[in-house]
């Protein structure tokens, strides 16, 4: 006959499962009601900011995780968006991914990601997989800011927000300063000292490239300064076309002490094709990317000072005003531009 497991049976017994917290442990942890956890969880309810902070930390501190099923059917909700992008190699969809989370994850929002190519019929089959798990809104983030994802996102009866993707007139879409991106480059570069900045950068068909060289240009003819190359050069977003751009510019007689590049692609072709000249890299000239790729800027030598788009900061802004159409709130339709940053690094003259 079996005995059973004891301590005196010389067998060790084994720990119970530790159990799950309640929202009865999180509101003991945050010292308020159970309504008011219920409430700061859902984002809903009159509370102070430090209450709803309280509560939110002790949800995370408890890994406190309720009940989806039960909130879904309480609140006819499923608490999960959609992100749709033609990114397929993830460079801008997947940060701003990461920020929409990052947005919405104190609010037990989850977010799930489909990418479409150029496929309009991979994009529909995506959108109505999205549509049929009952998501409350959808982010589309595209590749590049003057081409729209191909699916027609009219007449849905969810809340859509874009990010890098210009959407109808009466939605919201988040983009990049590009003009104040460039001027920052320009301007970091002419405080330094330069005073010959050629700028190179991609085709001229995008838009961002059309933005970027026009701030450039702009910031020239203010501080009264000439425009080495005779204007902006355009070719491919690559090393190649950047190391073909300074054999163009080493052909002139007024040749640049800086060049602003339109990628950090472009800006590692303009290096290597300096070096090869025996050109030094800040000494002689000085180098600006664009994007802060850091995989790329980083690992150039010397590292790029480049100009970051805050694609993250772009997502979390996107996810916010996302929830907050899904929550029922006048939102202003229209473009937002937010700022972007200026990573200095050593190609500039920066910290090596």
């Amino acid at each position: 006959m079996e005995q059973p497991l004891t301590e005196s049976s010389g067998q060790d017994v084994p720990d119970p499962a530790p159990r799950a917290a309640t929202i009865h442990d999180v509101a003991a942890r945050a010292g308020v009601s159970i309504a008011t956890v219920s409430k700061a969880l859902n984002n809903g309810g009159r509370m102070t900011p430090e209450t709803r902070a309280r509560v939110l930390a002790a949800a995370r501190e408890l890994s406190f995780r309720p009940n989806a099923l039960a909130r879904g059917l309480h609140s006819k909700r499923s608490f999960a968006v959609g992100l749709l992008t033609d990114d397929v190699y993830g460079r801008f969809a997947l940060p701003v991914m990461a920020g929409v989370s990052e947005g919405l994850i104190d609010h037990g929002v989850s977010v799930f990601l489909c990418t479409v190519e150029d496929d309009p019929a991979l994009a529909q089959s995506h959108l109505d997989v999205m549509l049929e798990k009952q998501v409350d809104g959808i982010v589309v983030a595209g590749k590049r800011v003057d081409r729209l994802v191909p699916v027609d996102l009219a007449g849905l009866t969810v809340p859509v927000v874009h990010v890098m993707s210009e959407g109808a007139p009466d939605r919201v879409s988040f983009r990049p300063d590009e003009a104040q991106g460039a001027e920052l480059a320009i301007r970091h570069l002419l405080a330094g000292g330069r005073c010959r900045v050629a700028d190179v950068t991609g085709p001229v068909r995008f838009r961002v490239a059309i933005e970027r060289a026009e701030a450039w240009a702009g910031v020239l003819h203010e501080t009264g300064l000439d425009q080495p190359g005779g204007g902006a050069l355009f070719g491919a977003w690559s090393e190649a076309w950047g190391h073909a751009a300074v054999a163009q510019l080493w052909a002139q007689q007024d040749r640049p002490d800086a060049v602003f590049c339109g990628n950090d692609q472009i800006a590692r072709g303009v290096i290597d094709a300096l070096r090869e000249r025996g050109v030094g890299v800040p000494h002689d000239v000085a180098v600006v990317g664009f994007d802060n790729w850091e995989i790329v800027a980083k690992e150039t030598r010397p590292p790029l000072s480049s100009v970051d788009m805050n694609l993250r900061e772009l997502g979390r802004q996107a996810g916010l005003t996302l929830l907050a159409l899904i929550n029922g709130k006048d939102v202003q339709p229209g473009i937002r531009a937010l700022p972007c940053t200026l990573r200095v690094r050593a190609s500039s003259g920066g910290p090596a």
